[in-house]
This record gives C-alpha cells, structure tokens and sequence, in this order.
C-alpha cells in the first residue's frame, strides 16, 4: 500500500501504534489483573493447608497413611471447596494420595518441593508450583509439612486453583468482565484515534496550506508574492516559523531574480552602447584607411598624414573603450581587491592637476587645487583613487568650455578627507543625476554636452570606490556639477 500524503503516512502509523499499544496495554492488564487476584487468594489460604494437617491425622505412627481420614478429608473438602485439589506427599515428594479423578495423575508421580519448602521458611508471595495434573504448568498452593515426633514425615500440597476454579472463572471472565473490559478498551483505542486523526489534520492542512503556496510562488515563476495566511504566520510553532522563513526567503529569491533580470537588461544595454560606442571611430578608422589605400597615388604627403593622424586616433579611442570595458568587468566581479596603504592625498592630487596641466592650459581651462598642506594621510589604494581622479579630471575637461574652471578642494571631516571636484560646464539635468553612475544612464548615448557622453569613466570611478567602502555623490544647478567623495584617515573605519 503506498501512501503519497503526509497526513496518510502520519495516520497509517499513528494507527499501528495505537492498537499495538492497545494490545500490549490489554494483555499486561489482563496478566496483572490474573497475578493480583491469584495473589490475594494465596495469602487468603496461605495457612489451609497447616490447618487441616493440624486438624485431621493423616499419618499413622509408623508413617503409614490414615486412609480413613484421608478419605473423609477428601471427601468433606469436594463438598466444601470443589475448587481446590488436594495432595499427600511423602518426604521426597512422591505422591501418595489424592483429590484427582482417576487417570488424571500418573502413579509414583513427583512434586517439586523446592516451592514448598519456600512457602514453609516464610518467602514472600506469589508462590507457584507444579500442578500434578498438568506437570508443565505451575499453579499458586498451600503447603504444611506432616511430622511424627518432631520429624517431617511427609507434606500436605493443596492447589487453590483447580480445574473447576479456573473453568468457571473463564466463564465468568468471558461472560462479564472480559467483554466489558474489551468494549471499554475498544471505544478509548477508537476515540483516541479518532481525535488523534482529527488533530494530524488540523496539522497537515496548515502544512498542505503551506505547500499550496510554495507551489503557487513556483507557477509565478519565483516572481510573485508569497502570501501566507495570518493564522500561520501568526503562530510561534514550527511551522509557524517555518511559514515566516518560506515567506523571507520567497521574498529573497525575488528580489535577487529581479536584480538578476535587471542586471541582465543592463548588459543587454550595455552591450548595445558599447556596440554603438565602437561602431562610429571603427568606421571613421576603417573610412580613412580605406581612402588612403584607393587613393594613396593621388594624395599629397600632407593629406596622408592628416589621415592617418585621423585613423590612430580613432584606434586610440576603441583601444581606451576596449581597456574601460575590461576594467569594469574586473571590478563588477570584484577580481581586483584594493591594496590600502598610507598616503598623501594632497601629493596624489597635485600629481593628476600637472598630468592634466597642459591639457586643460591648450583648451583654456584653469585647473586648480585648493587644500590645507596639513591634511592627514588617507587609507586607500593609491592606483585606484588616482583611477578615480583622473575620471573625473577628464570628465570635467570634456565637458567644461574655454574660459571655465575645474577646481580640485579637500576638506576635514570626522575623521574623513572630503574630496571634490567641480567644474564651470554645461551642468547635469536633474532627471540624469539619480542613475548618472549606472550602466542605464542615458547620459552615455549624448553627443557630449553633458557628462558622461560616451564613456565608462564615472561607472568606473563608482565601483572603485563601493569597493573601498565609499560612495560618490553629485550635484548640480544647470550651471557645471560638483562630484565629491570621502576618503578614511584611519585604518579601522574600511
């Protein structure tokens, strides 16, 4: 038989445990009940046997049987008590006379008299021997040995539970007491299973409730939302905190699917600026080469040159796009660890400000530092932030007019160098300054006059510095932008 459910498996097994229970339960019962009441007719007769020995003569002088006696004692007790059968042992324990019907003992038949002479020094009840008429059954007894002069001559064995007693007492049991017994103990095994079926229901079903949802959030494909009932969720049990841990997780995995769904949109994106990115200096590249192979014979020496000046400029574009792409992927899997050291941030950025210099004098920009020469030394990786400056620098210079400034300034703050950068450009639209560090600014699909125009350098610049523990941040009016992040001065705020 094979049971699919939870709640069929917990029944089957509940029920096997209960009627083996019931059963075990019934038969110790039943066992203790038989024990108790041979017991206490034990020690209601333990002293009949002594007393009719000290009664009735039932050995001569010489140790013969007084079979007179013996004979109205037998028959007095068959009137008297029908249920007990009566035995005249001698010494050895040989039988020597009886109650039995003939045929019933076997003649020159043995008793055991080690639990005779246990009942004469006094052990504690119950106390079983052998019944001469069944000799592989023991039976509770009476027992007083018979003396002449002092000297045992031979022991009176009475069994108290003859085969009388025990047919009329199974009757009875039978009749009354065994039926009664059985339809009680029928009724609690059943209502016991009853309600322990009915409470594995209540269970299971909070269980199979639990199940439903899960398998409802896999039809959603892992994107919806889990909806747990409050009477589960409510509850401090098992599966109460099961269902909330289900709900977490539920929760957890759809975020991550939407994260992951986003980040692939991202990369489809991305993938198609870069494409379009390459697309326009490859073919400007290709166009000039192109010209000058078709018409090298009639072009001068001057216009040769300015075409391949044109081509490798174009090829140093795709090589710097090609060596930002590479150097994102590195720092989104997080491949480059950053490298902290001690250093002067003031050192660093005067060093950027005079490669930059002539850039900026040739474009008619002034490029300034302003900074206290008494500033701390940060804890960073000195490449990365000169990375990151330089982005910046460069960003600022592409996008600022002649006649404008790009200002460099550090400044204290709680422990913290604050650095920034500001420019006199065009500025950032408001709507462009929420996503301007991601891979979905449109800011990357302008034509240049705004910041960002084309390149990865802020997206670069971001990652650099989330893994350093840090976060940029921009601003700006319409009129230039003002980019500024912070740098620890102490080793143990990273």
């Amino acid at each position: 038989m094979k049971f699919k459910s939870l709640y069929s498996r917990i029944a089957f097994t509940f029920a096997i445990l209960i009627l083996l229970f019931g059963g075990l339960y019934g038969w110790l019962n039943l066992n203790a009940a038989q024990n108790h009441q041979q017991e206490i007719v034990q020690t209601l007769n333990r002293g009949l046997a002594e007393h009719i020995a000290n009664s009735w003569p039932l050995l001569s002088k010489t140790n013969d049987l007084n079979r007179e006696s013996v004979a109205t004692l037998f028959n007095m007790l068959m009137l008297v008590n029908p249920g007990i059968e009566v035995y005249l042992l001698d010494r050895q324990g040989l039988i020597l006379a009886h109650q039995a019907p003939p045929g019933r003992v076997q003649e020159h038949q043995h008793v055991d008299l080690a639990p005779i002479q246990a009942m004469l020094v006094g052990q504690p009840l119950p106390l079983k021997g052998v019944n001469p008429r069944y000799p592989g059954r023991l039976e509770i007894f009476s027992a007083a040995s018979l003396k002449n002069d002092g000297n045992i001559a031979g022991y009176l064995y009475i069994i108290l539970i003859g085969d009388d007693y025990q047919r009329l007492a199974a009757d009875v049991w039978q009749i009354h007491v065994f039926k009664t017994a059985m339809w009680v103990g029928i009724g609690g095994l059943l209502l016991t299973l009853i309600v322990g079926l009915g409470l594995f229901a209540v269970i299971t079903q909070r269980l199979n409730a639990l199940t439903s949802m899960i398998a409802d959030f896999e039809a959603m494909n892992f994107t919806g939302r889990l909806q747990v009932p409050a009477n589960i969720m409510n509850s401090s049990d098992e599966i109460g905190r099961l269902a909330s841990a289900f709900k977490m997780m539920a929760e957890r995995i759809a975020s991550l699917l939407k994260k992951i769904s986003n980040q692939d949109e991202q990369r489809r994106e991305l993938v198609a600026n870069v494409s379009h990115d390459l697309r326009t200096p490859l073919a400007s590249m290709h166009g000039y080469l192109e010209t000058l192979l078709r018409k090298a014979h009639t072009l001068t020496n001057t216009e040769q040159q300015h075409y391949l000046e044109v081509a490798v400029r174009q090829s140093q574009r795709v090589s710097h796009l090609a060596h930002e792409l590479f150097e994102l992927a590195k720092l989104e899997c997080e491949e480059v660890k950053p490298s902290y050291e001690p250093f002067f941030i003031q050192e660093l950025i005067q060093d950027v400000v005079q490669k930059f210099e002539l850039t900026a004098s040739n474009r008619q920009i002034l490029l300034q530092a302003m900074f206290k020469p008494d500033l701390p030394m940060v804890y960073a990786d000195i490449g990365m932030i000169e990375r990151v400056l330089s982005n910046l620098i460069d960003n600022a210079l592409r996008h600022t007019p002649a006649g404008g400034k790009i200002t460099l300034e550090l400044a204290l703050d709680n422990k913290n160098i604050i650095v920034k950068v500001a420019d006199t450009g065009s500025g950032i639209a408001e709507e462009h300054l929420a996503n301007l560090f991601e891979r979905s600014s449109p800011l990357r699909q302008s034509s240049g006059k705004a910041h960002g125009g084309g390149g990865l350098g802020l997206l670069i610049s971001k990652r650099i510095l989330l893994l350093h523990g840090c976060n940029i941040e921009v601003f700006s009016d319409g009129e230039g932008a003002l980019f500024t992040f912070n740098l620890p001065t102490n080793p143990q705020r990273l």
